[in-house]
């Protein structure tokens, strides 16, 4: 199994009571930790616990919009690529309409270069409509939005494939965009018949049935949907029908989940860090820290070592190979992060 780590942008309240002059270097410190952290006890030929490291696309927090720091997703995709060196870098996801899909291929381009060719292309329909609407966007229907995400990714990769991008869409106007240089990145299979083409890996996020799933299924070399064990096999199942229906193998794409993790070396030690959450966000968003501590308790990766193990090798039973983990007090804390490097990771890389 492979594991990537969020890193608090402050969309998720985790930035909070931290001074703006000091929130760059509590995030560059943990990409750094991303970077370079080892899984177990650190001795010659020890692996890296982290093989990514991840923001979110969003402009205003959750679980409703305050007046606390969020930092821009990919002016951090940026930073980060220049503050890392083997680290790969992700968001999970970017909205397609909050950037023009043939702008948003370069700016990727660009992290890509930059990163020595580390960046993923995390893309999604989008769903936070307060942020849609206060920044003009309106907020078109499902089906419209999923009809724009099917179109910029069409742009993306042919601007990543070929160096240019015509498409005369429903929702995107695309005529003979350049993307020069193209990425640094290779990948097999994703060029005219089958061929090796420059383009930066697709993460199709999301886990709508009828028309994401089957996004995912022409395009994607990752998904991202429902990480508890029920949801992932039947999300996985109709992403396997799909795959059928437009004759891609099903075994191309791998398929990750995001998990909050609330780890603990015994379970006292797990309810303490739950009681902490609670008290975090009574700070800024007191009506909603209960129902946000419950969300939390109900995740799989919440328990001691021993159990998220457990969890964790049921859900790659089913098919669950990158367990994307979010840690709600690492601007704080670290020690739950290196819990999890040296007891979880380990059992889980094989």
């Amino acid at each position: 199994m492979r594991f990537g780590l969020f890193i608090p942008q402050g969309w998720r309240q985790d930035l909070v009571g931290i001074d703006p002059s000091e929130q760059w270097e509590t995030m560059r410190s943990l990409a750094r930790h991303a970077d370079t952290a080892l899984a177990g006890e650190r001795h010659p030929g020890s692996r890296h616990a982290w093989e990514s490291a991840w923001v979110y696309d969003h402009f205003h927090t959750v679980p409703e919009p305050t007046g606390e720091a969020t930092h821009e997703a990919w002016t951090l995709m940026a930073a980060f690529a220049a503050s890392t060196e083997r680290v790969r870098l992700g968001q999970m996801c970017t909205c397609i309409a909050y950037r023009n899909p043939a702008y948003l291929a370069k700016v990727a381009t660009t992290v890509d270069i930059v990163s020595g060719g580390r960046a993923e292309m995390g893309i999604g329909a989008g769903w936070y409509e307060h942020e849609w609407r206060a920044y003009g966007y309106g907020f078109p229907g499902a089906g419209d939005r999923l009809g724009a995400l099917d179109e910029g990714v069409q742009v993306m990769e042919q601007m990543w494939r070929t160096g240019s991008a015509t498409l005369d869409g429903r929702y995107f106007q695309v005529d003979g965009a350049l993307c020069h240089p193209q990425p640094l990145q290779v990948l097999d299979g994703v060029g005219p018949d089958g061929a090796s083409a420059p383009s930066i890996p697709l993460w199709i996020a999301g886990g709508g049935e009828k028309k994401t799933l089957r996004i995912a299924a022409r395009h994607a070399q990752y998904t991202n949907f429902d990480g508890q064990l029920e949801g992932f096999t039947r999300k996985s199942e109709i992403l396997r029908g799909h795959c059928e229906d437009v004759g891609r193998p099903f075994e191309d794409i791998t398929r990750s989940s995001n998990y909050n993790v609330v780890i603990g070396a015994t379970e006292a030690e797990v309810e303490d860090r739950l009681r902490w959450i609670g008290e975090h966000y009574a700070k800024t968003v007191p009506a909603k820290a209960e129902e946000t501590v419950a969300d939390f308790r109900s995740g799989p990766l919440v328990g001691t070592p021993e159990q998220i193990v457990e969890n964790l090798q049921k859900l790659e039973g089913a098919g669950m190979t990158y367990a994307i983990t979010y840690f709600a007090e690492a601007a704080y804390d670290r020690s739950g992060i290196e819990l999890f490097e040296r007891e979880v990771v380990p059992a889980l890389q094989g």
